[in-house]
């Protein structure tokens, strides 16, 4: 069970002016393993311009239901609470920088 202060913490980072780049994954996921390596150079490389939000889908499932996750990994980009881009799968930093880029 999530607690408040857990979900009021998510939906703060969400809400803020900085865009915030949440990983839905799980931990007996193949292609999110692979994604960690990637997902760690990411936040080297866009710094303080975008935050990088990991969820686990089987511990935060409300959360998880909200979005309409059915497939791990899922990316979901969010400026100002507002999802501004989505994909499903198994990436590249590089496309990963380019959706933060062009939001931030």
């Amino acid at each position: 069970m999530e607690s408040t202060q857990a979900k009021s913490s998510f939906w703060e980072i969400i809400n803020a002016d900085k865009p915030v780049l949440v990983d839905f994954y799980a931990d007996w996921c193949g292609p999110c393993k692979m994604m960690a390596p990637v997902i760690d150079q990411l936040k080297s490389v866009v710094g303080d311009r975008a935050r990088i939000l990991k969820i686990n889908v089987d511990t935060a499932p409300a959360v998880s239901a909200r979005y309409g996750i059915s497939g791990v990994p899922t990316f979901i980009l969010f400026k100002k609470g507002n999802i501004v881009w989505r994909q499903s799968g198994a990436m590249g930093m590089d496309q990963l920088k380019r959706a933060i880029d062009s939001h931030a």
